[in-house]
């Protein structure tokens, strides 16, 4: 039976196929920290070996998408469950049904936790670091401030002191400007942010969970690794997104607050932090899809409206239909006509002259 230890760990022994597909189980020690994320097995119980003994395995809690019931998966293996993780599934084998049960909730309960956001205090004092400390001795100096392209430009309009410290205080102040957050830092009348916020991702590749930054314009929907990013990790257009709901893969990958964004090439599944937030975010993209392509619109019919727009295409049809006007027009020919009856009445007595005799 797992137990909680001193450490608000949950602890206890398990058997686990180390060797993938051998059908080997072995006895391991297992410890799930959830305040460092993982999960780590040792030969033994760490207090029972040399001190910094190292592990014999261990797994990030992120790339944990789902532990469940594995009896059938591997009937001979008693109390059998498995952990999904990323390309390799983990199976493991309890003492008993309970010890089992247990575990899978433990697991699948650590596997549920929203990576954390900093709170109000860390977020200020990181964004102090980000921020270049341009506080020096005051000096009696004015300044005056220029919208140039959407952007705040402050310049010295009065020179005092040595030439070095003034440009040295307006290249600080520039680069402060440069770093300030991606929806901040840019001119608002070319873009207009719908939306914005943190959300949890998963990966493409490694299927783990990591959160993002999210910003929702007229026409794309953005991630970053943080607010303070000016670059975006990827842009997502909204032509190509197909629908946006909320995921109904939700109980097997046992996350809430999950929402899938369907598009052309892949499923984004994006978690929120709570259910009003999800249905804010679906609402919100989804109004923003709507406004692009106008109401009762689908992405399958503006796929065919740009095929029919395209150039190349309009003449091929055009070609079509002269070719088809000239077939008409000349049809209406006497001496084709002509031709044509006397072609089908030789045709026609050659094949019916044998049924009559």
């Amino acid at each position: 039976m797992p137990y909680v230890d001193r450490q608000n760990r949950i602890c206890g022994f398990l058997d686990i196929e180390e060797n993938e597909s051998s059908g080997k189980f072995l006895r391991r020690y297992f410890i799930l920290d959830t305040q460092q994320g993982s999960l780590v097995w040792f030969m033994d119980n760490p207090q029972n070996l040399p001190i910094g003994a190292d592990c014999m395995g261990s797994l990030k809690l992120t790339y944990i998408s789902k532990v469940s019931d594995a009896t059938k998966l591997r009937p001979k293996a008693e109390f059998c469950f498995v952990i999904n993780a990323g390309m390799r599934k983990f199976f493991l084998q309890a003492n008993d049904q309970q010890d089992l049960v247990d575990w899978v909730n433990a697991l699948n309960k650590a596997t549920k936790i929203t990576v954390p956001k900093l709170s109000d205090g860390q977020q200020n004092a990181e964004n102090q670091k980000a921020l270049p400390d341009v506080v020096g001795p005051k000096k009696q100096v004015s300044y005056k401030t220029e919208i140039i392209g959407g952007v705040p430009i402050v310049t010295q309009t009065q020179h005092e002191g040595g030439d070095g410290v003034d440009r040295a205080e307006r290249e600080a102040m520039h680069r402060s400007h440069s770093q300030l957050p991606y929806f901040l830092g840019r001119p608002t009348q070319e873009h207009t942010v719908i939306k914005s916020g943190y959300c949890v991702k998963q990966g493409a590749v490694m299927r783990n969970w990591k959160r993002r930054y999210f910003l929702l314009e007229e026409n794309s929907m953005s991630y970053f690794k943080s607010d303070l990013e000016k670059e975006p990790l990827r842009m997502i257009p909204l032509k190509e997104v197909h629908k946006v709901q909320e995921c109904k893969q939700s109980d097997i990958m046992m996350r809430d607050n999950l929402f899938e964004v369907v598009t052309t090439s892949r499923t984004f599944y994006i978690q929120a932090d709570s259910p009003e937030e999800m249905h804010s975010w679906i609402k919100a993209v989804s109004g923003a899809i709507v406004a692009q392509r106008g109401p009762g619109r689908s992405a399958a019919t503006m796929r065919q409206a740009r095929r029919l727009s395209n150039p190349c295409i309009q003449r091929y049809t055009s070609r079509i239909g002269e070719c088809s006007s000239t077939y008409v027009s000349s049809s209406k020919s006497p001496l084709l006509n002509y031709k044509f009856t006397f072609f089908f009445n030789t045709v026609f007595h050659s094949l019916a002259g044998p049924l009559w005799l």
